[in-house]
């Protein structure tokens, strides 16, 4: 399991929320587990309301594309209970939402044949804004391939897709309280 350490200020003497993973997929029973953490600059809500714009993703992340929310009063907008087709790591998906706490944590399930995943993601409040959690485990013949082929990739498309979430939010934040100053 890789960590990426970071100058939290978020007190580990409390207790961190952890991810309700489904049964089989916790990081000690899923083949496959990664996880990705990175401390960004704006409150957890702010956060929160980019990551449910699941089907503007494509436009930042490259890892996502062709994703359709497939309610149609979602307004390209994750709810609880959504399902989604997708694709990532160059293979189709159908994902639905199974976690949706407003604000502190959203995850969904993927299933195919070669492939099980359940993707959680954790919005935990810092003195200088949020820590954002993002694991992901995985079952499935095709994850023995990945673990020998291609170990790294989904740790690396994580971070891509938590720096590229940062620089949004953050980027938002910023044009937010400039305009905040020039407002009267």
């Amino acid at each position: 399991m890789l960590w990426l350490a970071l100058g939290s200020s978020f007190s580990f003497a409390q207790q961190e929320p952890v991810i309700h993973w489904p049964p089989g997929y916790s990081k000690e029973k899923a083949s496959f587990y990664v996880e990705n953490r990175i401390e960004i600059l704006a409150p957890p809500i702010q956060v929160w309301e980019e990551l449910i714009r699941a089907e503007s993703w494509q436009e930042w992340y490259t890892g996502a594309s062709e994703l359709q929310i497939l309610d149609s009063i979602s307004n390209g907008i994750l709810l609880p209970d959504s399902q989604f087709s997708w694709k990532t790591m160059g293979l189709d998906f159908r994902s639905e939402v199974r976690e949706y706490e407003e604000g502190s944590r959203l995850s969904w399930i993927s299933i195919k044949k070669s492939i099980q995943a359940y993707h959680g993601w954790l919005l935990i409040p810092t003195a200088s804004g949020c820590l954002v959690v993002t694991a992901e485990s995985q079952n499935g013949w095709l994850t023995v391939l990945e673990k020998l082929f291609q170990p790294k990739k989904l740790f690396k498309q994580h971070e891509d897709w938590l720096q590229q979430l940062k620089t949004r939010v953050e980027h938002k934040n910023r044009a937010l309280a400039i305009q905040t100053e020039i407002l009267p």
